[in-house]
């Protein structure tokens, strides 16, 4: 949430945005917090959170460091717009986790656009003396958020088949919102390989699925996707999330990692 965040506050002298989790840690599944972390919450007014689950540390440990921070849920009010449930007729393997909800939605542009909104709109009512300033940032950062998702979605139209692989379930809205349609996810969860007998079963259920292509993250070892990709004979390749960066990284880097992903995809799938 840093990098929307930024966007939000903009150049604002009323806010200073830090990063808490190290920014190589990847999606804080099973993130722990350290001592730094509770000294870090300890001096901040606000505690931005992505929700739906992602951040499971939150709740005892986030009011034991300060009682009275202000949490802005970056995922509030979306409901059923969360369901894994959307992918139902994919026949993927996200059909395991219907019922629960995916907090993964900083992968897809537009889901990224009613980020920025939701943030804006929630740090203006507990600063409202800089609620116009973090509109007007929230307005035009979602405007070329919502250009990049369009862009995604007509790229995708000229695919000759929009079916893919991925390594987790990162990317279902970024699938759902462009067009793409995920047939298999290799892990269940990050990090957790399927065995020798499921490695089989994916291979076949991929080649049946007609898949196009697997595609790995860079948060996580890459050797299971791309042997795959291989057993299943089709082409693998990197898609990032962002759900990692560069230290001291802007709102910027978000759309350039995306756009780099773009090009990605017309260059793996645009073919015959």
């Amino acid at each position: 949430m840093l990098l929307f965040t930024q966007a939000v506050v903009g150049d604002s002298a009323r806010a200073d945005v830090d990063l808490m989790i190290p920014a190589e840690a990847g999606c804080p599944h099973d993130y722990q917090l350290t001592p730094q972390d509770m000294l870090k919450i300890s001096s901040a007014d606000v505690f931005v959170a992505n929700g739906l689950g992602l951040e499971e540390f939150l709740g005892t440990p986030l009011r034991q460091a300060r009682s009275d921070v202000k949490l802005i849920n970056a995922s509030e009010g979306f409901g059923q717009e969360m369901k894994f449930a959307a992918f139902e007729e994919a026949g993927n393997q996200a059909q395991e986790h219907q019922g629960d909800i995916n907090p993964h939605m900083f992968a897809s542009p537009k889901m990224a656009a009613l980020i920025v909104r939701n943030i804006a709109r929630q740090l203006g009512q507990i600063d409202p003396a800089g609620a116009q300033q973090y509109q007007r940032n929230a307005d035009a950062a979602a405007a070329r958020l919502e250009k990049l998702a369009g862009d995604l979605a007509a790229a995708v139209a000229e695919f000759p088949s929009p079916k893919i692989v991925t390594q987790h379930a990162v990317f279902d809205y970024l699938a759902r919102d462009s067009g793409l349609e995920i047939v298999a996810v290799v892990e269940e969860a990050p990090g957790q390989e399927p065995s020798p007998a499921n490695m089989i079963r994916l291979a076949g259920a991929i080649r049946r699925a007609g898949a196009r292509a697997l595609f790995v993250e860079p948060q996580y070892p890459d050797k299971v996707g791309r042997t795959l990709a291989a057993d299943a004979g089709i082409a693998a390749a990197t898609l990032d999330p962002v759900a990692t960066g560069p230290a001291g990284a802007g709102f910027d880097y978000y759309e350039q990692t995306m756009r780099r992903n773009l090009q990605t995809l017309k260059q793996v799938l645009g073919g015959p």
